[in-house]
C-alpha cells in the first residue's frame, strides 16, 4: 500500500484564561488568547502547504466548528484524558481514516520552517518501523510520527516537563521501537520564549503572518 501521510494539528480553543496560560503573566489572558489564535492560523498555513492531508484535532468538543473555520481544515474532537491519552487517541482516529504515516504537531511553533516539517514527513515515510521525533529546545518534541499504533509511547511520561523527549526515547528503546530524529526547533510556551519569537520574525519576513499581525496590533502587549 502506498504511503498516505496525514498531519494532525492538536489545538485547544483560543479562549482567554484557557489558552497559552503560561504566557498570561506577560501578556494578560486576552493577549495570550489572541496570540494562540494566530499561532493556530499560522500552523494551519504550514500544514496546508505540506502536500499531506491535514486535520485539526480540537478541544473542547464544542469548539470544533470554530477551529475548523479558523484553520480551513476538517476537524475531529480530541479524546479525553491527559496529553498522552489524547495523542494516542489522535493517532488511532487518523489511522482509522486511512492515514499512514500519521504525524502530530501542536500549534506552539508558528515559525517552524516548512523544510523541517517536510523532513519529518520524509523520515516517517522512509522509516516505517520507527517513531520519528522532532526535538524541541525545551526538552519535549515538536512532532511525533508513526506508521502504526504504539500506545507504549504515551504512558508513564511526565508530560509538560523537560524530560519528555528523553523519556519517550527510553520507552521506545524498552519496547524495541527505533527512533529517528527530525530537525530540532523551539516552541513558544513561556514569556522568555517571546524573545526568540521576535528573532524568528525579524530573520524571516515571510514567517508566521498571522502572528506577526497580532504582535503589531494592540491585542498583545508584548513587553519590551
Amino acid at each position: 500500500m502506498l504511503p498516505h501521510p496525514v498531519i494532525g494539528l492538536m489545538v485547544k480553543a483560543p479562549r482567554p484564561g484557557l489558552a497559552k496560560t503560561r504566557l498570561i503573566p506577560a501578556l494578560g489572558a486576552a493577549g495570550a488568547a489572541a496570540l494562540a489564535q494566530a499561532f493556530i492560523a499560522d500552523s494551519a498555513v504550514l500544514l496546508r502547504g505540506s502536500g499531506a492531508d491535514a486535520v485539526v484535532l480540537a478541544t473542547p468538543a464544542e469548539a470544533t466548528p470554530a477551529l475548523s473555520a479558523v484553520t480551513g481544515l476538517p476537524a475531529l474532537v480530541q479524546r479525553d484524558g491527559d496529553l498522552g491519552a489524547r495523542m494516542h487517541g489522535a493517532f488511532a482516529d487518523l489511522f482509522a481514516r486511512g492515514g499512514s504515516p500519521v504525524l502530530l504537531i501542536g500549534a506552539d511553533a508558528p515559525t517552524l520552517p516548512p523544510q523541517h516539517l517536510g523532513a519529518a514527513l520524509r523520515l516517517a515515510v522512509t522509516n516505517p518501523e520507527a517513531v520519528v521525533l522532532g526535538p524541541a529546545e525545551d526538552g519535549g518534541y515538536w512532532c511525533i510520527a508513526l506508521t502504526r499504533p504504539q500506545p507504549c509511547l504515551f504512558s508513564s511520561i511526565a508530560w509538560g516537563t523537560a524530560s519528555v523527549l528523553a523519556e519517550t526515547q527510553a520507552r521506545a528503546r524498552r519496547f524495541g521501537i527505533p527512533v529517528v530524529l527530525a530537525p530540532r526547533w523551539h516552541d513558544v510556551d513561556q514569556p522568555a520564549d517571546l524573545d526568540q519569537l521576535r528573532r524568528d520574525l525579524a530573520r524571516d519576513p515571510w514567517a508566521a503572518p498571522h502572528t506577526r499581525a497580532v504582535l503589531a496590533s494592540d491585542a498583545v502587549p508584548i513587553p519590551a
